[in-house]
């Protein structure tokens, strides 16, 4: 039998707890032997998640880097500004590496560590875990069995949720694009990437369009103060009332931004709010990324596709149009329809489709966490040369994608992408 792989961590967080869980369950495949973080509690974590006495910890990524190679996969699960940084670190010392999405915020740099891996010869695998959801794998099971017929035209959305936008995207770290990346690229690079994955081609044009309308500070009710926790006087009735945190919208979201969030009790967790990020009124923040985006695109063979996103809605939905039939499936289907996916045959009765995660979880996105570490192992141990189910080769596409789209977005021309990333090569893409 093969030895287990070794794995480490950049960063000690929320992904890397998940991920290093999932490994945890597989000690005839996996071995944790190091993590780094700034915050000892979350190293500790790793520690523990590990079970072993020999585990380093490190207080930074610097001095993981400078101990050398300590593992055989790094895994970089650090805030999105410092993916590159971190994972070029960890590609010239030999390691192989799972890097968590985006793999960059800026074209260039994504196209560098393209660069990078094939020189190094090493293997890159992005964590875009919707392509081992088991939803996302049933549709594309469908697509490739035929009875759609061509593939004729691709709709897909995601509904980011009112409050999961303002804990993200207005208070959180993603709020200032300038600090983070385009709200395509941080929250919906994965929905890039299932839509160039399904298409099976690349893109050769897109148009976008988005703005951010709803958390402005014109909207904020009158008397609102700049935080939840000074005396709003409609604080009771505001569905974005910071004090939720403290009660029912304490899970899943506060253990993301406060590590001591289920330990702590409601007035410990009001002191918090009263400094933090995270205490501040949803119209009265510094945010400038947008709450709504819609994508139009063109794909070689003239396959057309279009992506919807938006603050205002619940979960992902994606619609397949054939010669021969059309699938439709997300999150209304799931919850209120009794199927994940409906194939609407263009002469016949329709056909249902329920599916299950790996871990017996959401079939639509966190079950691909499962899916994505169990095939780590297979991923990183393939023959050299390859091709990986998610590896950089087939995924910066998805990226150019979405800052071409951005850049569409905020100049109104349509990018065609073959000159976008010719120009982003050449150090003349925005």
């Amino acid at each position: 039998m093969n030895p287990p792989l070794t794995l480490a961590c950049i960063g000690c967080g929320a992904r890397a707890q998940t991920y290093t869980q999932l490994a945890a369950r597989r000690p005839d495949r996996f071995a944790i032997v190091a993590g780094a973080d700034p915050v000892p509690e979350r190293v500790a974590k790793i520690r523990g998640i590990s079970g072993r006495d020999d585990f380093r910890g490190f207080a930074s990524a610097a001095a993981l880097l400078d101990a050398g190679k300590v593992a055989d996969v790094m895994i970089v699960a650090t805030q999105d500004n410092s993916h590159f940084e971190f994972c070029r670190g960890a590609l010239e010392l030999g390691y192989d590496v799972l890097l968590e999405k985006p793999i960059a915020t800026r074209i260039e740099q994504v196209l560098e560590i393209e660069r990078l891996a094939a020189r190094a010869r090493r293997r890159v695998m992005v964590c875009f875990v919707l392509r081992f959801a088991a939803f996302y794998r049933k549709v594309r099971e469908i697509l490739e069995s035929g009875v759609l017929g061509d593939l004729a035209s691709v709709q897909a959305s995601e509904g980011v949720m009112p409050w999961h936008q303002a804990h993200a995207f207005v208070r959180g770290h993603w709020s200032v694009v300038a600090h983070s990346s385009p709200m395509l690229l941080s929250k919906c690079c994965h929905d890039m990437d299932i839509v160039h994955w399904l298409a099976g081609r690349p893109c050769r044009r897109v148009a976008s369009f988005g703005s951010l309308e709803f958390f402005r500070p014109e909207r904020a009710p009158a008397g609102a103060p700049a935080r939840c926790t000074d005396g709003c006087p409609v604080g009771e009735a505001c569905a974005f009332n910071a004090l939720r945190y403290a009660t029912d919208q304490r899970v899943p979201w506060l253990p993301m931004v406060y590590d001591r969030a289920m330990e702590a009790g409601a007035d410990e967790i009001r002191d918090w709010l009263r400094t933090s990020p995270w205490g501040r009124c949803v119209y009265r923040c510094d945010n400038d990324a947008v709450d709504r985006q819609v994508l139009a695109m063109e794909f070689e063979g003239g396959l057309t596709g279009t992506f919807t996103m938006t603050a205002f809605e619940n979960g992902r939905h994606v619609e397949l149009y054939g010669t021969r039939g059309v699938l439709k499936g997300g999150e209304t289907y799931r919850k209120h329809f009794g199927a994940h996916l409906v194939l609407f045959p263009h002469e016949g009765p329709p056909v249902r489709y329920t599916v299950q995660a790996e871990d017996g979880g959401y079939e639509l996105h966190g079950g691909g966490d499962a899916g994505l570490v169990n095939a780590l192992y297979d991923e990183m141990t393939r023959p050299p040369g390859a091709p990986l189910e998610a590896g950089i080769e087939s995924t910066v596409h998805s990226h150019l994608l979405a800052f071409a789209a951005e850049e569409s977005r905020r100049t109104g021309r349509t990018i065609e992408l073959e000159q976008f990333r010719r120009a982003a090569q050449s150090g003349g893409a925005s």
